[in-house]
């Protein structure tokens, strides 16, 4: 159902759960929808009130705004004193100023980068160099990192500032705890953290985020949003025992309107899985058009690479296969000649996707179906 991002925020409140995951692709709203669920829960002029430092938060998020906070001064001049900048807020000040972050934020960013480059923050932690240690006396030369190193180092502070709001949290009693500044907290949103680091790194900081999470004992709510199909799958599986969880796909639609619809909750989203979930609502609905053997083609090709053929006609019935591969091959490319372009299909090109996706896609290779009613047998010319 199309909805706007503030109706979309108000169900995400609404729902009431531990865990909020969502997957959207990129440019589907997902840094506008944290900024719309930040504007439902601390409107800006409450925000405007609760400037100092002192002022007890309602909710955190990390988003591209949060990236903003930081910028480079580039040393134009003389080309070697290159320093990262942190512009004034309560915010970073808190995590480093008054918690005394800087080992904890050092620790995580290398983690995810090297334990060799290591930052120095300024007295007053308005600014931060970059080095990398040789293990002797010698000074080292300060370096410009790359945008991802940036991301994930501005993810560190982002990540000691929310294990700290944990910790404190996690104390029953609020007379006991060290700060009454998150008594308030409520809600955590996170918007693709860090979605630059390689394979190996970003299932680390799925794992990393999903213990931290399912260690806070208060009512704390979080949303997180990505467009990483590996990113999401690792958080799906990391959270698959956690109660009140709720999965979500994020979707723009063309007229500018949005649409929330709830994941499969068994079934972990990836794109192959999601292309069939498509051609598996098209054979129901007997809405069958050319470019969903574009589909069917594209999970060939993704299932043979996982599986280690060098061609993906390889998984084609034995029978036929030549046949199979020339007609999807024909359907699935586009042609030379505007007239041959057309989207309507005879009834033995979908009977034959019909039998593709039964056959080869459900019972053969054993991928979970949504609906165990799909398809009959049926003859099918090729």
């Amino acid at each position: 159902m199309a909805q706007s991002l503030s109706e979309i925020a108000q169900t995400l409140k609404d729902a009431n759960k531990k865990v909020q995951l969502i997957y959207a692709f990129n440019g589907s709203g997902k840094t506008r929808l944290s900024r719309e669920f930040k504007e439902l829960i601390a409107p800006k002029n409450q925000e405007a009130q609760e400037e100092d430092v002192e002022a007890k938060i309602k909710i955190m998020y990390y988003n591209a705004f949060t990236e903003d906070l930081f910028y480079w001064d580039n040393d134009l001049d003389n080309d070697s004193d290159r320093k990262l900048k942190i512009q004034p807020n309560s915010y970073t000040n808190w995590v480093l100023v008054e918690q005394g972050q800087e080992p904890n934020i050092t620790t995580h960013f290398q983690r995810y980068t090297s334990d060799k480059l290591t930052p120095s923050f300024n007295e007053d932690f308005s600014e931060v160099r970059f080095s990398f240690e040789r293990g002797n006396e010698e000074p080292s030369e300060f370096v410009k990192i790359s945008k991802g190193e940036e991301s994930c180092f501005i993810w560190s502070v982002f990540y000691s500032f929310l294990e700290q709001a944990i910790t404190v949290l996690n104390v029953a009693e609020e007379a006991d705890r060290e700060t009454d500044r998150f008594n308030d907290l409520k809600y955590i949103f996170i918007d693709d953290p860090v979605s630059s680091l390689d394979d190996t790194h970003l299932i680390e900081l799925a794992v990393n985020i999903a213990e931290l999470i399912k260690s806070s004992q208060s009512d704390l709510e979080f949303i997180i949003t990505t467009h990483n199909p590996l990113f999401y799958n690792v958080l799906f599986n990391e959270f698959s025992r956690v109660k009140k969880t709720k999965e979500w796909r994020l979707e723009r639609l063309i007229d500018g309107t949005f649409n929330l619809e709830e994941q499969i909750k068994d079934s972990p989203f990836s794109y192959h899985l999601f292309l069939l979930s498509e051609l598996e609502k098209a054979l129901q609905s007997e809405d069958i058009q050319k470019y969903h053997f574009n589909f069917i083609r594209n999970i060939f090709e993704k299932t043979s690479t996982f599986l280690g053929f060098n061609n993906w006609e390889q998984l084609l019935p034995q029978d036929s296969r030549e046949a199979y591969h020339k007609r999807i091959i024909n359907l699935s490319s586009h042609s030379k000649h505007h007239g041959e372009e057309i989207s309507i299909l005879d009834d033995n090109d979908k009977r034959m996707l019909r039998f593709l996706v039964r056959e080869i896609i459900i019972k053969i290779y054993n991928f979970k179906s949504n609906n165990n009613q799909l398809v009959t047998e049926e003859d099918v010319t090729v």
